[in-house]
């Protein structure tokens, strides 16, 4: 009866989830929010993106239905599709079209993974008509008031095949995020992981100079997740080192060169 009486109770943010902000990204949303204008999110991995939409969907106090997009997503995975069951043939909504028909915010986590041909989908949403034409069950849904779509990638790894196509980019207003200042980081590790201050500090230095890395090769620098990650394992009694190993070093790279290289900085950082 629960769920009938409220369709998107699974998915209301029940706690505050923990933000630290790092600029205006809080009162930029919240001004986007106030017009509901699609919103896409970029920056790296591991920089914050997920968190600070959960703590914005609790700030509005907005359901948050989120989708964790590849290659293999259908159209109809995101907006429903016809099922069998005992009496018959039923229409099941997908997470998309739950969240236009009963107002939640919808947020598609890096949105160029799934296939072009699928995030068209969302275009009639991104303007001013805020419509979701569900051709299969024959109907054209008006989004509802608080509905808001807000959508996510990380630049560092666009390509000719992954990227987002202008007449989908150009439909969105964009907040750019990166890995916050060295103090508010070693702020978000501690609190994260649960570990003092001074051992966040190395640990946020350590991610600096891996980011460095980059210049030479290194895809990606250590994010703010991984110093997490790492953090809880020192805490709960492993070597620095051997933490490190498992949530940075290995995790970044298979190159020999490279990974040298990372313990190195490493081993510098926690003689």
């Amino acid at each position: 009866m629960e769920a009938l009486a409220d369709p998107l109770a699974a998915y209301r943010v029940a706690a505050a989830p923990w933000y630290r902000p790092s600029a205006r990204e809080v009162e930029l949303c919240e001004r986007a929010w106030a017009h509901r204008l699609p919103l896409l999110l970029k920056g790296p991995t591991g920089c914050g993106k997920t968190r600070f939409v959960e703590h914005m969907a609790w700030k509005l106090g907005r359901p948050l239905v989120t989708v964790a997009c590849n290659e293999d997503m259908t159209a109809a995975d995101l907006v429903g599709r016809w099922l069998l069951d005992a009496q018959g043939t039923v229409w099941q909504d997908g997470p998309l079209t739950l969240a236009v028909r009963h107002g939640a915010l919808c947020y598609l986590d890096e949105v160029v993974e799934a296939r072009q041909d699928t995030t068209v989908v969302i275009h009639p949403l991104t303007d001013a008509r805020r419509l979701l034409p569900l051709d299969r069950k024959g109907e054209l849904l008006h989004a509802h008031p608080d509905f808001q779509l807000v959508v996510s990638y990380n630049p560092g790894y666009q390509s000719h095949t992954k990227d987002l196509k202008p007449s989908t980019r150009q439909r969105f207003a964009a907040l750019a995020f990166d890995y916050p200042p060295p103090e508010v980081e070693t702020d978000i590790v501690a609190h994260e992981a649960g570990v003092t201050m001074e051992l966040a500090a190395r640990l946020v230095g350590l991610a600096r100079r891996t980011r460095a890395l980059r210049e030479h090769g290194l895809e990606e620098g250590a994010s703010t997740r991984m110093l997490v990650y790492a953090g809880r394992l020192i805490r709960d009694g492993m070597e620095p080192r051997d933490s490190c190993a498992m949530t940075l070093t290995q995790a970044l790279t298979d190159d020999p060169d490279l990974s040298a290289a990372l313990r190195e900085l490493v081993h510098a950082t926690f003689p």
